[in-house]
């Protein structure tokens, strides 16, 4: 059985290995102890503390075979970017050159340093183990966080976004950051990544082109990979695309890959969800439909996906007893859960 849960101290290792195989461009996993257990404390802080608003939290989950106690994967949600350390974009816009007398009009691309996304929540540090890639996992791991955001809205922005992988080949060479390196910070896109993913953002700004960047003047190479994104990422893009996610023009500034934004009560998963008291029985939730279903708690939070039967007339959520358990729900409780088919 497949369970999402709150990180704990004790998946510090786990959580190492995903890290060194989410490989080069996973900028929210560096390999590095230190990091990666301050992640830890910080997740479980957010878990325990109560909050009213919005602020500086970052909740990490992870997916648990319950069967073998192994951890396979991991999902994040940041409650806000840029309140503490600026979080930097390109904006890809247009400038236009004419001449009315000459009858010159030349319409050009420019990408534009921007902070554009600062106080919104973000989605991230998704990574799903090979072995694991099957079945509902990969959907599961994703979605949930939308019902888990929507059921305690207070802590959360309206307006989410998530940064897509960008262009980079298996040793970590960045087409766009090729010609950022040759001609601003001498610095490969390994290293620059890494720093990022440590917080030492000050790089940025004290060697970022302080002006709109032509992108007519960038290599080919360059210009091909804008708003691409890595070979690995194409399927976590197309699911949130089903979501109503969508690229408003904004890039990331070392790979060139997507941001996308959606309003959280716009978002699919979340539109189609209910919230209704449980009751358990083996048999009524046979006859019921696959669904993604969390509890409504925040530290002790669970998710999976299972069957349910809802009567929407009595408000019941009926689930089996296995299923109740590892949601760590009792009947009378409350979950909140979305059907994975969600008619158009």
């Amino acid at each position: 059985m497949k369970v999402i849960r709150p990180i704990t101290s004790s998946d510090y290792p786990a959580l190492h290995d995903i890290a060194i195989e989410s490989g080069i461009g996973f900028t929210s996993l560096p390999v590095n102890e230190n990091l990666l257990r301050s992640k830890i404390e910080r997740s479980i802080s957010a878990f325990t503390s109560k909050v009213e608003e919005p602020g500086n939290q970052g909740y990490l989950f992870v997916m648990e075979d319950t069967e073998t106690g192994e951890v396979i994967g991991t999902s994040g949600i940041e409650a806000t970017v840029g309140l503490d350390d600026a979080f930097y974009h390109y904006h890809l816009g247009k400038v236009v050159h004419a001449s009315r007398e000459l009858k010159v009009h030349n319409t050009v691309d420019i990408l534009t340093l921007c902070n554009d996304y600062t106080g919104v929540s973000e989605i991230c540090t998704l990574f799903l183990r090979e072995s694991a890639r099957q079945g509902s996992n990969g959907r599961l791991l994703s979605k949930f966080r939308f019902l888990f955001m929507l059921e305690h809205q207070h802590r959360f922005a309206q307006t989410v976004i998530a940064e897509m992988r960008g262009v980079s080949d298996d040793s970590g060479k960045s087409p766009f950051w090729q010609w950022l390196e040759e001609h601003f910070f001498s610095m490969d896109f390994p290293t620059a990544d890494y720093l990022t993913g440590i917080g030492d953002k000050v790089f940025i700004a004290e060697l970022m082109p302080k002006y709109p960047i032509y992108v007519n003047l960038l290599s080919d190479a360059a210009q091909e990979v804008i708003g691409k994104v890595h070979d690995k990422t194409r399927p976590a893009l197309q699911l949130l695309q089903q979501e109503g996610f969508s690229c408003q023009g904004y890039v990331d500034i070392f790979d060139a890959g997507p941001t996308v934004e959606a309003n959280l009560q716009n978002i699919r998963t979340a539109q189609a969800s209910r919230k209704m008291v449980v009751k358990i029985n083996d048999n009524k939730a046979s006859e019921g439909e696959l669904c993604y279903v969390i509890n409504t708690l925040v530290d002790d939070f669970r998710a999976k996906a299972t069957n349910v039967f809802a009567d929407k007339e009595q408000r019941i959520a009926y689930l089996s007893q296995a299923c109740a358990t590892a949601l760590m729900v009792e009947d009378g409780d409350q979950i909140r859960f979305s059907p994975t088919r969600i008619n158009c």
